[in-house]
């Protein structure tokens, strides 16, 4: 990867929660949301960043636009030749890159002002940047709308006139009102129907295409990112296990939580009677992480080295972008997630047979 190709580069990132006991509210101990986290953002793509609930995704998410303060790491923005490390920044430079960087919330519901219009929720970015007049912001507000898909007339609705779905619109609008370079999107389609989902992620795919957007896509469901994303992260418990292209991870999955993650993509056919992959046990305290890697108490392929030397991220080819955190990647032979319907049909029909 060309260094001139980076928009924004994650070395070392951490957030730990103090643990706080006592009348004295004494720390005990840090759950460790984000442990060491480090990876780049081309300019253009779409990294998609996935991983069950607790693993640390959004709350990286949050730590890259320093909305959460991280306990330790660097954010690095590469603006117009310029270098500017996010977490160190003052007030007035960090408003500043907000123009370039921003979010869309999971929640459409709870991230729109009920109080506030259309008008004034799209409008408001602009606003808190003091950019342009009240009419030129109207106008700016009118033109995202129809962008977005909605009409214009709407502006002066407030959220609880709209369906999730539409709210979702307009939060993409507010996005979008300061042409940012990066979009962060925070689970965007996870609280929506699955007809509603698609439309959104069309919108999203094809904004992109017109305005050049990278986004950075945080979601659980690997199902949603397969065809938006260039690149996915994996995540389990505050740490990255896997980063690979898109269809490099989906159909040669490196590390044993893929490939239960793969397994677990739901499907469109209610009548389905497939076996899930399932990984054994419960996701470890964040504050008290298990010793070594830490899906081992999980794992099917687990060996002592496991359970007491945490592997590193490496890359296993010098020729490929495909990185894993798993002492026996060579050795493991994983299933893709066309290989796994393949093998729960394959053992759907020995069950009927044997019956």
């Amino acid at each position: 990867m060309k260094k001139n190709d980076v928009i924004l580069e994650v070395e070392n990132l951490k957030k730990y929660f103090p643990i706080k006991k006592g009348l004295l509210k004494k720390v005990v101990g840090n759950v460790k949301a984000v442990d060491g986290v480090s990876f780049s953002v081309k300019r253009g793509e779409t990294i998609g960043i996935v991983g069950e609930s607790g693993c640390g995704k959004s709350t990286t998410g949050a730590c890259l636009l320093k909305l959460t303060t991280p306990t330790a790491g660097s954010v690095k923005y590469y603006k117009d030749g310029e270098v500017i490390d996010i977490l160190t920044a003052d007030d007035a430079t960090l408003n500043e890159i907000r123009r370039d960087i921003q979010m869309i919330f999971q929640d459409p519901s709870s991230s729109l002002n009920p109080r506030m219009s259309v008008r004034d929720i799209i409008a408001e970015p602009l606003r808190v940047q003091k950019i342009g007049t009240k009419a030129e912001r109207t106008e700016r507000v009118r033109k995202l709308l129809k962008r977005v898909g909605l009409s214009d007339y709407q502006m002066n609705r407030y959220p609880h006139e709209f369906s999730g779905g539409q709210k979702q619109r307009i939060g993409i609008a507010r996005a979008l009102a300061l042409n940012p370079k990066i979009i962060i999107c925070d689970e965007p389609v996870s609280a929506l129907d699955v007809s509603v989902q698609a439309q959104v992620l069309n919108l999203l795919s094809d904004l992109q295409k017109e305005l050049g957007l990278t986004y950075l896509f945080i979601a659980h469901n690997l199902g949603v990112v397969e065809h938006i994303s260039d690149r996915v992260i994996v995540m389990y418990l505050g740490k990255i296990v896997e980063i690979a292209n898109s269809d490099d991870l989906y159909q040669k999955p490196l590390h044993p939580y893929t490939e239960a993650l793969l397994g677990s993509i739901p499907e469109g056919d209610p009548r389905s009677k497939k076996k899930r992959v399932r990984l054994e046990g419960s996701v470890p305290d964040p504050s008290n992480p298990p010793k070594g890697c830490n899906l081992a108490p999980r794992c099917p392929y687990t060996y002592d080295i496991c359970r007491n030397e945490e592997p590193p991220l490496r890359k296993l080819d010098e020729d490929s972008e495909h990185y894993v955190a798993c002492h026996f990647a060579e050795k493991l032979r994983l299933y893709g997630y066309d290989d796994l319907i393949k093998k729960m049909e394959n053992d759907d029909k020995e069950v009927e047979e044997n019956k």
